[in-house]
């Protein structure tokens, strides 16, 4: 009987521990509507043309490594720029930021490609297709571009017709001033588990959803020069097409962060819970949560 008793209660402690990893509340749980069909199909369309977008525009990048800023630009001074360096031990990656000069042999600059030490800015494991593809990494930004634009207009506009925009996302005068005590709740890795979005997601979604995505549909567009000649004015707004390359270029790793940022915050909260919610729209919530 007292090893029924310790096994049960060993079972006991480890069941929590696992409801604590997955998310699950501990109390008795009642499941919620949390994300709409389609928020959760514009978020999955979404993530799949981002990962593309990256991987693509990195192999783009590629192709000329280097990134600068003016309307008239300086190609003999680059802010930033990536090459390869013969050196008597081989190949070796460099990465120039301003007048600043860093090995990054292995990574950026110079990276093996099929076992062999290429010249490349971005490694061929982050980069599509894996191999100098300049080509058919164009055809499948482009086209992704395309589709991440379209998703972006309809999850837009739908948000702000069905009211998902003010009800959800924006933050309100009372989720502005509880935004100090949620940066330490944050901190503390302490999250209200009650459906609802806090102030720090509101503002990062809106912030991303409304303002980044934007600006880096609208630098894309201004590195086209068919998009250059019908509307000039995107060459005014940017400083020039090497000026938009750069801002693209750091939005784009400004996306690569919030998502980095994103999934630990999905882990952080509770994995399952939180992946539930976005794969069948209901999230858990203890039965006595106010």
């Amino acid at each position: 009987m007292a090893a029924t008793m310790k096994d049960s209660s060993w079972g006991v402690r480890m069941g929590r521990l696992l409801g604590r990893a997955i998310g699950l509340p501990e109390k008795p749980y009642t499941l919620v509507r949390r994300h709409p069909a389609v928020v959760r199909l514009s978020h999955w369309l979404n993530a799949a043309c981002l990962l593309v977008l990256f991987m693509s525009g990195l192999q783009i990048f590629n192709a000329h490594p280097a990134l600068y800023w003016g309307r008239i630009s300086n190609f003999d001074h680059p802010v930033l720029a990536m090459t390869a360096e013969d050196s008597p031990d081989g190949l070796k990656g460099y990465t120039y930021i301003g007048r600043h000069r860093f090995n990054t042999t292995g990574l950026l600059g110079a990276s093996k490609n099929e076992g062999e030490q290429t010249a490349r800015g971005f490694p061929a494991w982050i980069t599509l297709p894996g191999s100098q593809w300049l080509a058919m990494g164009r055809l499948w930004h482009f086209a992704f571009a395309w589709l991440f634009a379209l998703n972006g207009f309809f999850f837009a506009a739908w948000a702000v017709w069905r009211g998902h925009l003010k009800k959800d996302l924006l933050p309100t005068r009372q989720d502005l001033k509880a935004l100090p005590q949620d940066i330490i709740a944050h901190v503390k890795l302490k999250f209200a588990h009650d459906g609802r979005y806090n102030v720090l997601q509101k503002l990062s979604y809106t912030l991303v959803i409304f303002g980044l995505g934007p600006l880096i549909l609208l630098t894309g567009l201004t590195m086209s020069p068919t998009m250059d000649a019908a509307f000039p004015q995107l060459l005014w707004l940017f400083g020039g097409r090497q000026s938009a390359r750069t801002i693209h270029f750091l939005c784009a790793f400004s996306f690569a962060g919030f998502f980095l940022i994103h999934m630990a915050m999905v882990v952080l909260s509770g994995t399952w819970n939180n992946i539930r919610s976005m794969v069948t729209g209901r999230y858990a919530i203890s039965k006595d949560h106010p």
